[in-house]
């Protein structure tokens, strides 16, 4: 039977890992760990499965990729994606834009508008299935490219039923930087948004107030030689040629929770020397792990988000586009939400759906 399983991912922002049964293949689409430190990857999901499909290089989608490394498991990903992956990794190279074939079944790529090298994933079996992974109509960083029609999806649904464009986001981002005084730190994922934040704060304040750590320096280097982000990417380029500038106004750091990188370091430095909350500050624009809070629950830290997921309003018009008849709202705390929603399709969970 072709059906398609959602193994975690969805009741709450955990580990994103579905089970896909082709007729004669069982495959795993992502393999993530997190984001909460608590939320682990169940090597158990790998019980017969023949081969894992990554979407992108986020820690919830392939933090747990190393357990299909040790099972000596084939994994589908993109180039950028696949630099993320164990040395040991079975790498077979997926197109971001694309047709694959794969023991029989048709797999079209598209860019997701989400991360660098990421991308959803187009299952030509039964009426269709499309899982999103994560996926952004607004960045002018990322493209998104539209897939094909499908009935069955899997949709990121991360935001929820919270329906703020991203204009209304940078209008409140910008009033918050406006009136701290001092340094900022803006912890990004450097395959995410960092290099789109560097480009809207260099627009609103100038290449001198802003800086790059060496991490994010280095991915957003061969973002830039790809010739694949956005036309004004190319301004960033001065960040990237010029050592770490501690006097810059806004630091644009790995990692996204200030848990670990250059991120975490100066936190910590501006906490024992007394700086935070007075002339430094903490800007979290994603998804906060309980560390990522407690920094928020004492001054100098702040929450602003930055959309990298998408609002209902691109929910609903991604559903009407594939012209879905059932979908799974995945990576929402509350997915029963859309059972009261009239969005005019089936909502499934977690019990395997027929393809």
């Amino acid at each position: 039977m072709q059906s398609v399983r959602v193994l975690s991912g969805i009741g709450d922002k955990g580990p994103a890992c579905m089970q896909l049964n082709t007729g004669n293949r069982r495959w795993l689409l992502d393999c993530g760990f997190g984001p909460e430190a608590h939320a682990h990857f169940d090597p158990r999901w790998l019980k017969g499965a023949d081969a894992v499909f990554i979407t992108h290089d986020h820690i919830d989608h392939i933090g747990g990729a190393i357990y299909a490394v040790e099972a000596g498991l084939p994994i589908y990903a993109t180039a950028q994606t696949a630099k993320a992956l164990p040395p040991a990794a079975k790498v077979n190279l997926l197109p971001e834009q694309g047709v694959s074939v794969i023991d029989g079944v048709q797999l079209t790529t598209g860019r997701n508008g989400h991360a660098m090298g990421g991308v959803w994933m187009h299952f030509a079996l039964g009426e269709g299935l499309f899982y999103s992974g994560d996926w952004s109509e607004e960045s002018d960083w990322f493209p998104l490219d539209l897939p094909p029609p499908a009935a069955t999806a899997i949709l990121d649904c991360s935001y929820q039923l919270d329906d703020v464009p991203q204009t209304e986001r940078f209008a409140a981002l910008d009033a918050l930087l406006d009136r701290l005084e001092g340094q900022v730190l803006l912890p990004v994922p450097p395959s995410g948004r960092a290099g789109e934040m560097a480009l809207h704060l260099i627009r609103r304040y100038g290449h001198a107030s802003v800086m790059l750590d060496p991490e994010c320096q280095a991915v957003l280097a061969t973002g830039l030689r790809s010739g694949t982000l956005g036309v004004d990417a190319a301004k960033i380029a001065p960040l990237l040629a010029r050592g770490p500038l501690d006097e810059a106004r806004f630091l644009v750091c790995d990692t996204p929770n200030a848990d670990g990188g250059a991120a975490w370091g100066y936190v910590r430095a501006w906490h024992e020397s007394g700086r935070l909350g007075r002339d430094a500050h903490v800007v979290f624009t994603g998804h906060m792990t309980a560390h990522a809070r407690g920094i928020c629950s004492v001054p100098g830290g702040y929450f602003q988000r930055w959309n990298v997921h998408p609002p209902l309003r691109d929910q609903v018009r991604m559903l009407e586009r594939l012209g879905a008849k059932r979908f799974a709202p995945a990576f929402c705390t509350q997915p029963e939400d859309y059972l009261i929603e009239d969005l005019g399709v089936e909502v499934f969970m977690h019990d395997p759906v027929r393809l």
